[in-house]
């Protein structure tokens, strides 16, 4: 049975870069893949031939055997055609994990994991902190100092959390490669070793200082500036403050998650605060002046003649700042009318004589507006 060339399955020039192999396969493994291709013989077959094809170009030295020789020359050699190159499927991954055929393979999260640290260096792991604020803080927006843990590698292994010298040995489960070479069906998988969990070496004898786990664990502080505005639930993040990467790699970030006290007398909806003030039955018919205290200071709330309970008077631009910008909430005061329990005799008989000159209005009425400002908050 004659081989196609190469070139031509992968359809790419002979000139063809490392790139545009790849890519090239790439397209092709995932047009013809098995699994998208359940019972196709023919899609095997050429998912067979791309993987031989990119198996031999994608290594200098085999590419340049087969452009002088062909495949005589790689057969001679005993470099090739007939099987498959278990370098092939080093990129392999990729494609598996594009269709979502990683656990599959066994490639799940700890596969991608030791994928990511054969590719390039595994950055270092990201921190959540929870942080505790009061809603003036919220409100005005603060700085605030925290602590946060840091493992830095150890100064006495560098972070091999071996004995320096002769702490380390070759691993013996993949001589000291750092991965292990697996057969699924007709597939040739490259797995990151599961003893050594892809370094390659083994612990002898751990470091003494760091008790054979590369790190040093401390405590550091730092400044976390918190806008105006936030609300629990919002994280902060601070990029590259979290633990360093290992062997000098990025470290990961900082996650401050924020969390906003109650308060005694505003409650917050969204960029609005909410509070009740109560006014008693004068205040209420002839109207009044009342101070309210609020983050920014005094306001004054301006009650109309005959206001009764339940009605609300805005404070436009005194509540929240709104983190998407465009100005800030309101202060929504929410009036109620409270009843005098214990008279005196002069005010018992200042409001007989009120009492007779008021119409009588004893009809049922339907819920007041003070019940679903009570609903609301409850």
């Amino acid at each position: 049975m004659s081989v196609r060339d190469y070139y031509e399955v992968l359809g790419v020039e002979r000139t063809a870069d490392e790139a545009a192999l790849k890519g090239a396969y790439r397209k092709l493994a995932m047009k013809f893949h098995p699994d998208r291709n359940p019972g196709d013989k023919e899609a095997e077959a050429k998912f067979r031939e791309a993987a031989e094809a990119y198996g031999v170009l994608s290594d200098g030295q085999k590419r340049a055997t087969y452009d002088r020789y062909g495949h005589q020359g790689l057969n001679n050699s005993g470099g090739g055609g007939g099987g498959f190159d278990p370098g092939a499927f080093h990129d392999f991954e990729d494609i598996l994990g594009a269709f979502g055929f990683g656990d599959l393979f066994g490639m799940g999260s700890g596969g991608g994991r030791g994928r990511a640290g054969s590719r390039g260096q595994a950055r270092g792991e990201d921190i959540r902190h929870d942080l505790t604020i009061s809603l003036e803080d919220a409100v005005k927006g603060t700085q605030a100092e925290i602590q946060v843990p840091r493992h830095d590698p150890c100064t006495r292994c560098n972070g091999r959390g071996a004995e320096p010298n002769d702490g380390l040995v070759t691993c013996p489960m993949c001589k000291g490669c750092g991965e292990v070479l697996y057969q699924q069906s007709f597939l040739s998988i490259r797995r990151t070793c599961g003893q050594c969990n892809g370094r390659g070496r083994l612990i002898r004898r751990p470091c003494v200082q760091c008790k054979g786990e590369g790190i040093l664990r401390s405590e550091r502080k730092l400044k976390v500036t918190v806008p105006p505005g936030v609300d629990t639930g919002i994280r902060l993040k601070q990029t590259g403050a979290g633990h360093p990467g290992p062997n000098g790699a990025r470290a990961g970030d900082l996650y401050v998650v924020m969390h906003v006290e109650e308060h005694p007398v505003f409650k917050r909806k969204e960029d609005d605060l909410h509070c009740l003030i109560p006014i008693n039955v004068t205040q209420a018919a002839l109207g009044a002046d009342v101070d309210l205290l609020t983050f920014d200071g005094l306001e004054r709330v301006k009650i109309p003649e005959g206001t009764e309970s339940g009605e609300v008077v805005r404070l436009r631009g005194k509540g929240v700042p709104s983190l998407r910008g465009g100005g800030r909430g309101e202060i929504i005061v929410h009036i109620e009318v409270r009843t005098p329990r214990k008279l005196s005799r002069e005010q018992r008989k200042l409001m007989e004589q009120l009492r007779d000159l008021l119409p009588v209005e004893n009809e049922p009425q339907e819920k007041g507006l003070l019940d679903r400002f009570k609903e609301f908050f409850l």
